[in-house]
């Protein structure tokens, strides 16, 4: 059962794993995790966004990365300006089990065209 949350009265999709404590979810919100790096997948048809959003996933967590930004616009381009890469993004990143929480970022990091994501920490082999 996935879990769908809006915190603190706002209509910005925010979702966190399972077992993921809410206070992780609502710092996140916040900005209370500092943003290591990001990817911006504007303009990028479905395959192409999901092989560079994979690529990227997988390279932050092997350097280490805990929080990213993922921007994939508003949409406004795009036929009937449906947000097609967002509604992609997010399922993308719930079926991704290294994926804990994300949240969509704060209008001055993109608003509803970007979310904040945050990773799993490596397991060290």
């Amino acid at each position: 059962q996935l879990l769908d949350l809006q915190l603190e009265g706002g209509d910005e999709a925010a979702w966190a794993r399972p077992g993921i404590a809410r206070s992780v979810l609502r710092d996140l919100r916040r900005g209370r995790w500092v943003v290591e790096a990001g990817r911006d997948l504007h303009g990028l048809n479905r395959e192409q966004a999901r092989e560079l959003l994979a690529g990227f996933l997988a390279r932050s967590l092997r350097h280490g990365v805990r929080c990213v930004r993922i921007i994939h616009g508003k949409g406004l381009g795009s036929p009937g300006r449906e947000a097609v890469l967002r509604r992609l993004v997010r399922g993308w990143l719930m079926q991704k089990i290294e994926i804990l929480a994300y949240c969509q970022a704060k209008p001055q990091d993109g608003g509803e065209g970007a979310v904040i994501v945050l990773l799993r920490t490596q397991k060290k082999i």
